[in-house]
């Protein structure tokens, strides 16, 4: 079947919201900048002078890995396997208190910052310098990632120019970072969460109305088995479960909120180890709230959708794909709201590859320039502000580069896939369905209808340029 046409377009409002949110992102640059005058050293420029607060330090923690990524693929996992994801908030606690208690008095009263000047104190120089090139090479890789992969899913949905989009935020995540420093990129990962929340709620708000309350996105959530929280089978094959989730998860995350330069550069950046401790903990209150957004989107998008499953239906082309396809499906009425919530997924972007940039340029100063020359603080605060901007294109490049690479690597998984394919016991899909969708021929097109209270409120007409024609409808399960 061939996948649908958009089924709606940015409008001028949606520019112009979208357009707001990389304005107010690059202002913020500008002020630091003005007002950061002072920054003659690479520490100041880098750290903030480690003058930081807990409140801000926190938010920015929390905007810094959740990327566009978390906006577009978060929702569809519980879309299509449940809400187990949701556990991650007791993981989250764990991996709080393991960071602050054991990972952050080392950090901060080392006075480093580089998290890698810890492996020549620990071990010796070589040790230092392979663990700074594998951070390099893996954070430039993943910035590349977070840049292409929400414009090509927002683009082949919305219509929102592709490239526009990647040259776009690449140039302001550019300005801000070199103008203004970490306290830039700190203040705009503030502004920026906002973004997050408010396109979440707009979706979520709209999906609760359409579906007459939280109670009945809660009831079709159970009947189709989304709320599947508590399976307690120890089968490390399983795809989730109560304990790959819980403290298979609080491993994964301790490597980030523990070692991971971009989050340790952070909470070493605060005036006292309190506030240091502080915005770890206050950051849990962030987490928890980007997980809970993202995972109930998910329910509202089965909710709204669980008759008539759009992916099964070939109207998107991909998982990720479900929630743009969602919000310009039930928001198209409202211009600006589907601008809004592209600009949540860019902010989540935006704050992601600026905290990627601060942290590659703080590890290249400090483990492969200050060693071995003798430039002066003045000299190396304006190469830190030029590793910005090299970085940023590199990672805009290498969005490119990772297509090309990430089409190697599925090739080899997908050919892989069809002669070792994973038991379905294993991944366990849960059940989509399209029995509610009325598909009807013409000579070349055929329109996709619902009923106005289900899913689907819109119609879409689907171009069909194939020999065959379908009529009916088809379940999938798992």
């Amino acid at each position: 079947m061939a996948a649908s046409p958009v089924i709606g377009s940015f409008v001028a409002a949606d520019y112009a919201v979208f357009a707001l949110m990389l304005l107010v992102s690059a202002a913020i640059g500008v002020y630091y900048a003005i007002v950061g005058r002072g920054q003659s050293s690479s520490r100041e420029f880098l750290m903030g002078g480690q003058s930081m607060t807990a409140v801000p330090v926190a938010l920015s923690l929390t905007a810094s890995f959740m990327s566009a990524i978390t906006v577009l693929a978060t929702p569809a996992e519980v879309y299509r396997y449940g809400a187990s994801y949701g556990l991650f908030s007791l993981s989250y606690v764990l991996v709080v208190v393991v960071s602050s208690e054991v990972f952050l008095p080392v950090f901060y009263r080392l006075g480093i910052t580089s998290t890698y000047e810890y492996l020549e104190i620990r071990f010796n120089r070589a040790t230092r310098l392979l663990g700074t090139v594998m951070f390099i090479v893996q954070t430039i890789l993943y910035t590349g990632i977070v840049i292409y992969a929400p414009a090509l899913a927002l683009n082949q949905v919305t219509g929102m120019d592709l490239w526009g989009a990647v040259i776009s935020t690449g140039v302001v995540c550019t300005f801000y970072c070199a103008m203004g420093g970490l306290k830039a990129v700190v203040w705009t990962d503030v502004f920026q969460v906002g973004i997050m929340v408010a396109g979440f709620l707009s979706v979520i708000i709209r999906a609760v109305v359409l579906q007459g309350g939280v109670s009945n996105i809660l009831n079709h959530a159970e009947f189709g088995g989304r709320l599947n929280f508590w399976d307690f089978d120890a089968s490390p094959l399983r795809r989730h479960t109560f304990w790959t989730i819980t403290f298979g998860g609080t491993f994964v995350w301790t490597s980030i909120y523990g070692i991971n330069q971009a989050q340790v550069q952070r909470y070493i950046s605060c005036k006292s180890m309190t506030h240091a401790k502080m915005s770890l903990y206050i950051n849990l209150l962030g987490l928890w709230v980007i997980l809970l957004c993202s995972v109930f989107a998910g329910l509202c998008l089965y909710s709204v959708y669980k008759h008539c499953d759009p992916w099964t239906a070939g109207m998107v082309s991909a998982p990720d794909q479900l929630m743009p396809y969602m919000v310009m499906d039930i928001l198209r009425d409202y211009p600006g709201l589907p601008g809004l919530f592209v600009a949540a997924a860019y902010s989540g972007t935006l704050s992601t590859v600026s905290s990627s940039v601060n942290a590659l340029a703080a590890v290249t100063i400090e483990d492969l320039i200050k060693p071995y020359t003798h430039m002066s603080e003045k000299n190396l605060s304006w190469t830190s502000k030029g590793l910005s901007e090299c970085i940023i294109s590199i990672g805009v490049f290498g969005g490119l580069a990772g297509l090309l690479s990430g089409l190697v690597m599925s090739l080899w998984v997908g050919i892989g896939a069809q002669f070792y394919p994973p038991l379905p016991e294993q991944s366990r899909p849960l059940g989509l369905t399209t029995h509610g969708c009325n598909f009807t021929t013409a000579a070349d097109a055929f329109n996709w209808t619902a009923s106005p209270t289900e899913p689907g409120l819109y119609t879409t007409v689907l171009q069909q340029n194939t020999a065959e024609r379908y009529v009916g409808g088809f379940s999938i399960f798992g």
